[in-house]
């Protein structure tokens, strides 16, 4: 039978991994937000780290941080608590399948989306405030007063902003993240690696290995709706998520919906590797608590 581990664990990882990776996250979000003049050359992923480091020192790197906590405590301890309870379930007779294991993590992914949507929204606008006009930035000093000011500004409908695409974002992110790591490790665990026939073991090894494939699958699956919603996210206005499409394609190109691939690849990369390490030591570390 299949080891029970609480609710919160993946929610505390997640917590754990997010401040290690946060200054990428805001880079990448800055790198969204960015309105790029179509033909213009958009800016590095350097270029907007030295930009930050200019004009607001190091501790603008960690702009938001308070948000991202936030999100990881509602977004991925949802998200990975329901999967985690959902995989139990699914192995109580034995192996799930990864058809099963798939639509877990869909139906996980999108009830963490709309568990961290709130939390989502502070996070973009205080990470993306460096690139706006001083007269034109949110200025929210910490995630809790962000919301306040939010549901005053735009009402509870504010906190809802967007939540169509995350939704949809945290779908795909779950099936690519989470249900890639569980069949990566799968995989690896059936057969020794070609070439140095070398057989993995249940060990951080393969957690290593198997975290570093779904985090590239991830952020490759992930952009194009990541980039949407931090748009979204990012004004305050009424634009609407066919709006922000055509107007980006128009003034952009298709590339637009891969911006800021390098710093979300360089952030997701680490940030999920260090999930799932962290992630499986403390179940490990539960089970030999609860089981000694």
């Amino acid at each position: 039978m299949a080891t029970t581990y609480p609710f919160w664990l993946g929610g505390v990882a997640a917590s754990m991994a997010a401040s290690c990776t946060h200054p990428l996250d805001v880079t990448k979000v800055r790198m969204q937000t960015i309105n790029a003049v179509a033909g213009s050359k958009r800016p590095s992923t350097v270029a907007i780290i030295r930009a930050s480091l200019v004009q607001s020192g190091f501790p603008s790197l960690y702009a938001g941080l308070t948000a991202s906590l936030m999100r990881q405590m509602s977004y991925s301890l949802v998200r990975l608590g329901s999967y985690e309870s959902m995989k139990a379930y699914l192995s109580r007779d034995g192996r799930a399948s990864t058809p099963h294991l798939l639509v877990a993590a869909c139906l996980a992914g999108g009830l963490g989306g709309i568990a961290g949507n709130p939390a989502d929204i502070i996070l973009v606008r205080m990470t993306s405030d460096l690139t706006r006009a001083p007269d034109k930035r949110y200025a929210y000093s910490n995630a809790l007063a962000g919301l306040v000011s939010l549901v005053k500004q735009e009402g509870l409908q504010g906190l809802a902003r967007g939540l169509g695409t995350n939704t949809v974002r945290a779908i795909l992110m779950n099936v690519s993240q989470v249900g890639s790591y569980d069949f990566f490790k799968t995989q690896l665990l059936l057969r020794p690696i070609p070439i140095i026939d070398y057989q993995l073991q249940d060990n951080i090894l393969l957690h290593l290995i198997a975290s570093c494939f779904a985090g590239t699958f991830a952020t490759t699956i992930c952009s194009p709706a990541d980039v949407i919603r931090s748009r979204l996210m990012a004004s305050s206005s009424d634009s609407t998520f066919s709006q922000v499409l055509t107007r980006s394609l128009r003034e952009e190109g298709i590339r637009f919906l891969f911006k800021g691939w390098t710093p979300a690849f360089v952030r997701l990369a680490p940030n999920t590797v260090l999930l799932f390490v962290f992630f499986e030591y403390l179940k490990k570390s539960w089970k030999n608590t609860i089981y000694p």
